[in-house]
């Protein structure tokens, strides 16, 4: 991963089939699937993320550090 740039979550998805309910709480976890498009290299992508149930989900319009392959830029990381 060589370079950086900011990228905007366009949709979060939640997937309440792999979730979890906690016990002595009234709380249910599940996984979520976020889509974050980015510009590297003068074009735009589109990539999906994997969160699981026990992370913070960012919301929709919020923006995330991208991180991606100078070489690929459809290769790439968020934080």
């Amino acid at each position: 991963m060589d370079k950086e740039t900011t990228g905007i979550v366009i949709s979060v998805s939640s997937i309440p089939l792999l979730g979890v309910r906690l016990p002595f709480s009234d709380c249910f976890m599940c996984p979520h699937i976020i889509k974050v498009k980015y510009t590297a290299e003068g074009k735009d992508y589109i990539k999906r993320l994997w969160i699981g149930r026990d992370y913070p989900v960012p919301d929709v319009g919020s923006s995330v550090k991208v991180i991606y392959c100078a070489a690929k830029p459809t290769k790439a990381n968020f934080y």
